[in-house]
């Protein structure tokens, strides 16, 4: 059994490529591979398992705790061969710049992985030699293990770099890929382009496979990255009592509405909910006998005309939502569930209309980063609850419904030391925001979201 990390100098190293092609080459070695990402990320997880064949799981380690990370590392890797861990930002990034809360680095410690580190040395040669040491012993406790050496300019250049990195000790050159522009994913604001609307094709991922075999050492890697022992899983999942009757909880997916952790989707399922899939997009009628919806994020503001135009789904969304049935949305199912979604050019595409207000695209970041969300006591839908998420948008409100008066649920912090201000916008039992929460932060918020719909 096998397992490591893939991490990068810095964002934009080419990091989700890279773990693409060693998930689709290693299959193509006959191995069973198992993909996992570090940090909130819904795009690129996507693309790992349309690769792997097998869904990736978001590791977290300030959503999260360790003990829940670490448990759903050894459960999902019970039965694969090979854990592929895709790192985020740099490889000491995280939370904030004091300590390594949140990072690739804290992760890999946690996981007892070896680091494989990925230097882009398109305008590098012998300090390349320095980037290695300095990230090898910045945290002595960290096993940075080997090196991938992205968009080198040739056979020359390659051996170039190899010959700086001879005197770092501890450290395996396991090759140099070259720039390959046919291997680059198409981005747009959030990030990649998702595999809903731009699935890599069966001659791309041959053609990834078998451009990482021609420049890498994948046996020397996978020698590199044995696990002295195979991980121990908790198979045992928490379930809570079970609803008297099925509880069927709708759940929007399709080119707009993407962005779920499977967690929170089998989170719901262990509190008895059976999980109906549909399309706002494409469908023209919600499935029947529904009694609860989530409605996750996406990219609502690309498919806004026809979302608009699908009637009927705005229609019955409203409906639901007035009936008082339970709703729950985030992000671009929040967007979604407004009066309307404003396009950077100022085009105007109607919604579904229960909250007062207007969705307008911006052209920069509105908000990055994660939030830790407290449910206030004094409500009648949750208990008292602190749930932690993150929030990632390039939208804003016109006007904020906190101004608004909209009756709010969360009280939300990103920091320890700032104020806390209201979000978790209520409509009878339709709860929306823009904070995506991680519901293994705190598997009460799922439980409770299928009590309210079995009520």
């Amino acid at each position: 059994m096998y397992g490591f990390v893939i991490a990068g100098t810095q964002s934009g190293v080419g990091k989700t490529t890279l773990t693409l092609g060693l998930l689709a080459a290693l299959r193509k070695r006959g191995l069973s591979v198992q993909p996992f990402k570090i940090g909130p990320d819904f795009i690129d997880p996507g693309h790992h398992t349309a690769v792997a064949g097998v869904p990736s799981r978001n590791l977290d380690g300030w959503m999260l705790s360790r003990a829940y990370n670490t448990a759903m590392f050894n459960r999902s890797l019970h039965g694969p061969d090979v854990g592929v861990v895709e790192g985020m930002m740099g490889l000491f990034d995280g939370y904030d710049g004091k300590n390594e809360a949140g990072s690739t680095a804290e992760m890999a410690k946690w996981l007892g992985l070896p680091v494989l580190l990925v230097v882009d040395v398109s305008a590098m040669a012998r300090s390349v030699a320095a980037v290695i040491h300095g990230f090898q012993h910045f945290d002595p406790a960290l096993n940075v293990a080997g090196v991938i050496f992205n968009k080198i300019g040739g056979p020359g250049h390659l051996t170039y770099l190899e010959e700086a990195v001879r005197d770092v000790p501890n450290i395996t050159v396991l090759g140099g890929l070259p720039a390959d522009e046919t291997s680059t994913l198409p981005e747009r604001h959030l990030g990649l382009v998702t595999r809903e609307e731009k699935q890599l094709s069966a001659g791309q991922i041959d053609h990834l496979a078998g451009v990482l075999e021609d420049h890498l050492d994948l046996s020397s890697l996978l020698r590199l990255c044995a696990l002295p022992q195979p991980p121990t899983p908790n198979l045992q999942a928490h379930r809570a009592p079970l609803p008297d009757s099925p509880v069927r909880f709708g759940i929007a997916w399709d080119e707009a509405f993407c962005f779920y952790y499977p967690d929170n989707l089998e989170l719901l399922e262990q509190a008895g909910a059976t999980l109906v899939f549909f399309s706002p997009l494409h469908d023209p009628h919600l499935p029947p006998n529904l009694h609860g919806l989530y409605l996750g994020g996406g990219y609502p503001e690309v498919h806004a005309r026809t979302l608009a135009a699908n009637t009927s789904m705005r229609q019955e969304m409203k409906d639901f939502i007035q009936d008082g049935k339970t709703v729950y949305a985030e992000c671009g199912g929040f967007m979604y569930l407004t009066q309307g979604i404003q396009d950077v050019e100022g085009h105007d595409f109607p919604m579904v209309g229960v909250y007062p207000t207007v969705v307008r695209m911006r052209s920069r970041l509105s908000a990055l980063g994660y939030a830790e969300v407290a449910i206030t006591p004094t409500n009648d839908l949750f208990p008292a609850l602190q749930v932690r998420g993150h929030e990632f948008h390039y939208s804003e409100l016109m006007p904020d419904l906190a101004v608004k008066q909209t009756r709010t649920l969360y009280q939300v912090r990103q920091r320890a030391a700032e104020a806390t201000r209201p979000e978790g916008y209520v409509y009878k039992r339709c709860l929306a925001s823009y904070i995506h929460l991680h519901f293994g932060s705190n598997p009460t918020f799922a439980r409770q979201l299928v009590r309210l719909a079995s009520a």
